[in-house]
């Protein structure tokens, strides 16, 4: 990035003139001093649910509650108990009736042994265990919606519906808002809250990613150091549109566009027949050379850093899609496709002027469209990429701050708490 990027950046971080913290929040958050909220999910792995997850019990913890996870384990335990927040072992994951019917008498009794005032769910089948212990219990019942869940049958969307039963219903955008309107509207009714994903700002800086990371990436992915990294970083699984990308890069090779290297990275969870595909469809395209499996991810900061620009090719609709608000954050190019709650993530024509994008957006399923973008985007001259790390910086500080989503999902706590008191 150019160092007046860099400056300007950094400029930002330091003001913290847009974000708001937990300490200048209302006052009514005191109220959770010394109160106990359960967050219930299948387990802590990599997602935007589980690391959401994971900040909200850090701010509690910050404000003085008891912050209370129950969760089958996973690989963020660690960061959550470093936070502050408490790690219940609970076989949340399971999906068999008969279990989720007794995990109601378990959770009940964890509940009533912790002194637990707020139940909140993340995941449908925790979802349902922990709505039959809070109503018997006479539990404030909390539920965020995180997914585009698919509900093409009745039973399905029945299923669904749980993650719209809460006292209070926060949807990650208005997207996934007007979703629950659409499909749940007689179990939702006039509860549902917005409360968009919030990324850390002080971690997904490029001021705070220090080269050695970058390089180290870099090298452990196989990328000469005169290589282009176009990124992708999502579980592997169909929607995420890693094929849709693989053939984009067929393209760009095709046309002439030198020095690629498309890396996918992301954790199989257990699909080896998606994995076979890929590799089958890489070779296929005689893209050996290019396109690279990397696994699973730890240090994102460091990944967005080390791409050119990011691609979120989904060809579902994603919820949130917070890939392409930390790449914005830290000053990477986004294209991403033009569905979901997309267009309140990254900015770009027709909803704004081409001198106010914030990345591109193309349809979903197109690869030449995403071929085109992803060549105009490594294409940027050094003034225009600066003005689009400028913007696209400072539309993630007004929107989506972990601060703000912190802050906001507290408030619903406390709002909570005294209602029930």
């Amino acid at each position: 990035m150019p160092a007046g990027g860099l400056r300007f950046l950094a400029d930002r971080a330091r003001m913290g003139d847009v974000t708001r913290s937990l300490s200048s929040f209302p006052a009514e958050i005191d109220v959770l001093a010394g109160a106990r909220v359960l967050q219930i999910i299948p387990e802590l792995d990599a997602g935007g649910a589980e690391r959401t997850t994971v900040d909200v019990a850090g701010a509690l913890a910050a404000v003085g509650a008891r912050a209370l996870v129950a969760t089958e384990g996973g690989r963020l335990i660690g960061e959550l108990q470093a936070k502050g927040g408490h790690w219940l072992r609970f076989p949340a994951a399971s999906k068999n009736p008969a279990r989720m019917a007794l995990n109601v008498v378990r959770l009940m009794a964890l509940c009533r042994r912790e002194g637990v005032q707020i139940v909140h769910a993340r995941s449908r089948a925790p979802g349902w265990v922990a709505l039959g212990a809070a109503r018997r219990l006479g539990l404030p019942f909390v539920t965020t919606y995180h997914g585009s869940y698919s509900g093409r049958t009745g039973v399905k969307v029945l299923y669904n519906s749980v993650m719209a039963r809460g006292d209070v219903v926060i949807a990650n955008s208005r997207y996934t808002a007007d979703l629950i309107h659409r499909l749940h509207a007689e179990q939702a009714g006039d509860r549902v809250r917005v409360i968009h994903r919030g990324t850390d700002l002080a971690v997904f800086n490029p001021v705070a990613v220090g080269a050695g990371r970058v390089e180290a990436l870099r090298r452990a992915w196989n990328v000469a150091p005169h290589e282009r990294v176009i990124l992708l970083a999502a579980r592997l699984t169909a929607w995420k549109g890693h094929r849709v990308l693989i053939d984009a890069a067929a393209q760009m090779r095709d046309r002439g566009v030198p020095d690629l290297a498309v890396v996918l990275a992301g954790d199989p969870q257990g699909r080896a027949a998606y994995e076979r595909e890929l590799d089958a469809l890489i070779s296929a395209r005689g893209l050996g050379g290019i396109v690279r499996r990397v696994g699973h991810c730890t240090d994102m900061p460091a990944a967005f850093r080390a791409a050119s620009v990011v691609a979120v090719p989904s060809v579902e609709p994603e919820a949130f899609g917070r890939s392409a608000v930390e790449a914005q954050a830290l000053g990477t190019p986004v294209v991403v496709s033009d569905l979901g709650a997309v267009p309140e993530t990254v900015l770009a024509p027709p909803d704004v002027s081409a001198s106010q994008r914030t990345g591109w957006r193309v349809p979903p399923g197109d690869a030449g469209a995403l071929a085109a973008a992803l060549t105009e985007a490594l294409s940027l001259g050094a003034s225009a990429r600066d003005a689009l790390v400028r913007r696209g910086r400072a539309h993630v500080e007004a929107n989506f701050s972990l601060e703000r989503m912190t802050a906001d999902t507290l408030a619903v706590y406390a709002q909570l708490l005294g209602r029930h008191a």
